[in-house]
């Protein structure tokens, strides 16, 4: 796949990234070096090799979820919560829908 000077405008566009004609210009190779990149990593057998989410081993320090009994600064509050809500709904804080 090859990158050319509308597609780096069409991409500026739509990240809503304002880029002169010289910049533009000057991306184009840079991006092509970039997916020229990744079709490299596309070659290289990953069979039987598991992924990775750290290159060192991670544990979460995990604590016990207790609810704080107090009445001012505890949990069990929802009631008192959502009086200030516009629109509760079921429990939980009702928002318009964003997404058609």
């Amino acid at each position: 796949m090859s990158i050319d000077l509308q597609t780096v405008k069409k991409i500026a566009s739509l990240a809503r990234i304002s880029v002169t004609d010289g910049e533009a210009q000057a991306l184009v190779p840079e991006l092509n070096n970039i997916l020229g990149w990744v079709e490299q990593l596309g070659e290289v057998d990953v069979t039987g090799v598991e992924p990775m989410t750290a290159v060192i081993p991670n544990t979460l320090r995990l604590r016990e979820d207790v609810i704080n009994a107090d009445p001012l600064t505890g949990g069990d509050r929802r009631d008192a919560v959502l009086a200030n809500a516009p629109a509760a709904q079921h429990g939980f804080f009702g928002v318009p829908k964003v997404i058609e």
